[in-house]
C-alpha cells in the first residue's frame, strides 16, 4: 500500500502542472472566440492579421475578416487566435465621436 503513495502523488502533481493549466487555456481561448464582434482586429492562427468586418448572419462561426483595403477573407471562428483590441462598447464609441466633435 505504501507503494502506491508515490505514485498518487506524481499523478496529482501533473495534474496541478499540465492538465489544469492546459483546460484553463482552453476555457480562455473559448471565451475568446465566442465573444468576437465585428470591428475587432485579430490574428488567426496561420498568423494573418485583419479586422472583423461581419459576422455570417447564415452560420455564426463564419466571419469575414479584411486584411487589405477591399480583400476579404471568410474564415471560421475557431481559427482566431488573438484579439489585438479590447472590446469595445457601443457607449465608449459614442463618447469618442462627441470628444471628436468638441
Amino acid at each position: 500500500m505504501a507503494g502506491f503513495i508515490p505514485l498518487i502523488l506524481i499523478f496529482g502533481l501533473m495534474y496541478v502542472l499540465m492538465i489544469r493549466p492546459q483546460q484553463r487555456k482552453a476555457k480562455e481561448q473559448q471565451a475568446l472566440v465566442s465573444s468576437i464582434s465585428a470591428g475587432d482586429e485579430v490574428v488567426l492562427n496561420s498568423g494573418i492579421f485583419g479586422r472583423v468586418n461581419e459576422v455570417d448572419g447564415d452560420d455564426p462561426n463564419v466571419l469575414w475578416i479584411e486584411v487589405y483595403d477591399g480583400v476579404e477573407l471568410k474564415v471560421l471562428r475557431s481559427a482566431v487566435d488573438r484579439r489585438f483590441n479590447e472590446p469595445v462598447s457601443v457607449d465608449d464609441i459614442d463618447e469618442a465621436d462627441e470628444a471628436d466633435e468638441v
